[in-house]
């Protein structure tokens, strides 16, 4: 197998837990316009393929048409600019696993479906102090994941191969972009989902804590 070179990471729930001000936000739309909230749980289950499938999957099915859930997307946006870093905290070992990453001269990435301005402010704010080659959000005229393009524009833009680069997440959509991108698909077990929709969707290597990620480094 060919030096790993590059980590993609994903951001919610990857390297942010993230889930409560996700939660928090989209109760307060939800609440607003009449609907049931949910809890956190609930929350990571909606979350990973982006704020319109969040609200599709949190609306009443009678009520999931165009008007209705683009409306709760403008009022999501709004609301959550307001108090996307209340809850919101890096998971443990995350810092001391880039500045390790870093010191072996692996270059970073992230890839995320949050919207692509969100997922600048989050970075800046709790990833400031590590060197990241490239952080893209869900961005207009680009598919979202699990659609790998996005996942090969960064490796293109790094010159490596997919064998040259782990993707690590935590969702099945996560392990699809990295198995449709050709790179090294890596499930974390401390995000939002099961290790067993990891494992069905093309895991090749699980880890239970940040630091386990050096040992598929080298």
């Amino acid at each position: 197998m060919p030096q790993v070179k590059a980590v993609v990471f994903d951001l919610d729930g990857t390297l942010l837990d993230s889930l409560g001000d996700i939660a928090d936000s989209a109760n307060e739309v939800l609440s607003s316009r009449g609907y049931a909230t949910f809890s956190d749980d609930s929350y990571r289950y909606f979350v990973g393929e982006g704020v319109r499938q969040l609200f599709d999957r949190a609306l009443p099915a009678g009520d999931v048409n165009e008007d209705i859930v683009q409306g709760c997307m403008d009022d999501f946006k709004q609301v959550y600019r307001r108090r996307w870093n209340i809850r919101s905290v890096l998971y443990d070992g995350i810092a001391e696993l880039l500045v390790a990453l870093v010191g072996r001269g692996i270059r970073m990435a992230v890839l995320s479906n949050k919207p692509h301005e969100a997922t600048l402010r989050c970075v800046n704010y709790f990833l400031a102090d590590h060197p990241f080659d490239h952080v893209f959000g869900q961005r207009e005229g680009v598919p979202r994941k699990p659609d790998p393009t996005a996942a090969n524009e960064i490796k293109s833009s790094l010159s490596l191969t997919g064998e040259q680069c782990l993707y690590v997440g935590d969702t099945a959509t996560d392990m699809q972009t990295a198995v449709g991108s050709e790179m090294i698909a890596v499930g974390v077990e401390w995000g939002f989902r099961p290790r067993e929709e990891l494992l069905e969707n093309g895991a090749r290597h699980l880890v239970q804590q940040p630091s386990m990620l050096l040992e598929l480094v080298g």
